[in-house]
């Protein structure tokens, strides 16, 4: 039995959890929440002080698989996961108590963990007729879920029928049963659809805060994103038959039994965000896919209307061509995008080679101009003076005339001077 100071790794060493074991499951969860390995050490830091979580979960209108999916754990197991990582304070599947005495107990656990305790709801909420449809205890199940999310850290809605109303809210319903978010908000809300629910996303999520301090960052739809962050079909291990075209057209045909890609049997992947092929089920040994049915599309908002029938492709999203699926769609704007890519680049170089050009001619231009700038005021220059200042000017110019003058008269005699005496 736990003692009431337990850590959680005392717990889980008390359990018979070795230190490899645990240092095992710290890389599980850092890939889980699609950390780098290089997490794992401060996961495990964390985990070896932090508290046991209280967990008060709650049943509503469902069958009961996320339970079940509970009790398959293997990592960890169920025993350590409910006796080790959690405090698990009510649980009307798992509790001895019933009656009175069940009630009790929740409401014991609410007031000794007041706002310190995880409120974990499965199946939907039937709002119908007061909510009579589904009651615990007397009251309406609506009143309860309300009740006990008011006083909780955070509200984790595990399956597809507490994240929108799943199979009972399918079609409308007679029971107008909705999700959980429907009826206790969304602030401290984390969806975790899945019909089951996968256990490692919500012990990662789990793990996530006591790691951090905080819960994980989640999509528009309050879902995590580690978990529900990415195309399913991008990471399922047919991926290569689809791309080369290779598809088991019936069931049991040689395409089945290659293992080649069930998209035209129905298998929502291409439209589905989920983690199942990495994340896995049964104790990590396999998934839908894997074993050899299609994918059905169980995590996506309203699944039973939007994403059926189960082994039919989805509706053609044009009706005037309807052999056009949406994943062909895809491929096609993914291709006209890479065209308007490749044209928007060779534009771009055209217009970096222009610039070029353009840009030397320029600087040529730019070395030309002071040449013509400077002979200019060279010509201008001498004949702003020759206006100014004329008597100078005149000087200067028969000076050399002038002066030389003189001597070359009186030293220079004519042939006629010479010839004169002769006469005489």
């Amino acid at each position: 039995m736990n003692r009431p100071d337990d850590s959680l790794y005392d717990a889980l060493v008390r359990r018979g959890m070795s230190r490899r074991a645990f240092l095992r499951f710290s890389a599980l969860m850092a890939a889980t929440l699609a950390l780098p390995a290089t997490y794992s050490p401060q996961i495990a830091a964390a985990l070896e002080s932090a508290p046991r979580l209280p967990l008060i979960w709650l049943r509503g209108q469902a069958c009961g698989g996320n339970t079940e999916a509970l009790l398959a754990a293997t990592v960890p197991t169920t025993a350590e996961l409910l006796l080790g990582l959690l405090s698990l304070e009510y649980h009307e599947s798992l509790m001895t108590s019933s009656g009175n005495a069940a009630v009790l107990a929740r409401t014991a656990a609410m007031e000794r963990y007041r706002d310190g305790y995880v409120a974990v709801v499965e199946g939907a909420i039937p709002t119908a007729d007061d909510g009579m449809a589904c009651t615990v205890g007397g009251r309406a199940f609506r009143d309860v879920v309300q009740e006990v999310c008011d006083g909780a850290i955070a509200i984790i809605a595990v399956g597809s029928c507490a994240f929108d109303g799943g199979a009972p809210g399918a079609n409308g319903g007679p029971t107008k049963a909705v999700g959980v978010g429907q009826v206790a908000g969304d602030a401290r809300l984390f969806n975790l659809p899945g019909c089951p629910v996968n256990v490692e996303n919500l012990t990662a999520t789990i793990v996530n805060y006591l790691t951090f301090n905080e819960f994980p960052v989640t999509d528009s739809k309050r879902r995590p994103l580690f978990a529900y962050g990415g195309l399913l079909h991008n990471q399922c291990e047919r991926r290569g038959h689809f791309e080369f075209g290779e598809f088991a057209l019936a069931w049991g045909d040689e395409g089945a039994q290659k293992g080649w890609c069930l998209y035209k049997l129905g298998c929502k992947g291409p439209e589905t965000f989920a983690n199942c092929p990495t994340a896995l089920y049964g104790g990590r040994a396999s998934w839908a896919v894997k074993a050899g049915h299609g994918c059905i599309g169980c995590t996506m908002p309203s699944f039973w209307d939007a994403m059926g029938p189960a082994y039919q492709r989805l509706p053609a999203p044009i009706p005037f061509a309807p052999n056009i699926s949406s994943d062909e769609i895809g491929l096609a704007l993914v291709g006209g995008v890479a065209a308007a890519t490749v044209v928007h680049g060779a534009a771009t170089y055209a217009r970096e080679l222009r610039n070029r050009v353009v840009g030397h001619r320029r600087r040529e231009v730019v070395f030309v101009e002071p040449a013509i700038t400077i002979a200019e005021p060279a010509i201008a220059e001498p004949a702003e003076p020759a206006i100014a200042e004329p008597a100078e000017t005149a000087i200067v110019v028969a000076e050399p005339v002038a002066t030389p003058a003189g001597p070359v008269v009186e030293s220079a005699p004519q042939p006629e001077d010479l010839a004169a005496p002769e006469e005489s």
